[in-house]
């Protein structure tokens, strides 16, 4: 576990759930908490000039969540290189076993000294990557999902 937080009035829709935008804006925070692990945290941002860009984020709903639900987000490296980190996080109401949510985020290392630009990791950032991996991505169970009709579906659909 990683970031715990408590669904909040404002961020229900008309449904009565957790609206989506902040599905994100909480694996968002979650990401945040990662980096302070990892050593990127505020002060860390400022004295290397370094920061985090995610590349590309997917979204699973697997189940609705309702106001004041608390809600806790585990988060696990499935892979990473020299300037990337691919991180997949699953997102639990309270003590459920089984997540309500899921995501996966492509992180890029960004130099922010002058005009953004990719950057390797430092040597101490880039173990601490490597002592949160562990996972592999089949065992991301919701990980990897491509968004799309099935060939037959979509022709069933498609006007004539």
């Amino acid at each position: 576990m990683i970031y715990r937080d408590t669904v909040r009035p404002e961020w229900v829709d008309y449904n009565g759930h957790l609206r989506d935008a902040f599905y994100m804006l909480i694996y968002s925070l979650a990401t945040d908490a990662f980096m302070d692990r990892i050593g990127l945290d505020d002060a860390g941002r400022r004295a290397r000039q370094r920061t985090l860009y995610t590349l590309e984020a997917h979204v699973s709903y697997l189940r609705e969540i309702k106001e004041g639900a608390a809600v806790r987000v585990d988060v696990r490296v499935v892979g990473h290189d020299r300037k990337r980190v691919h991180l997949y996080m699953e997102m639990f109401e309270g003590d459920a076993a089984e997540p309500a949510s899921a995501c996966e985020q492509m992180l890029l290392h960004i130099d922010s000294s002058g005009e953004p630009k990719s950057a390797s990791f430092d040597e101490d950032i880039a173990a601490r990557i490597a002592a949160e991996s562990g996972v592999a991505l089949k065992d991301a169970r919701y990980a990897g999902r491509v968004i799309g009709l099935p060939a037959r579906a979509a022709s069933a659909g498609a006007p004539a």
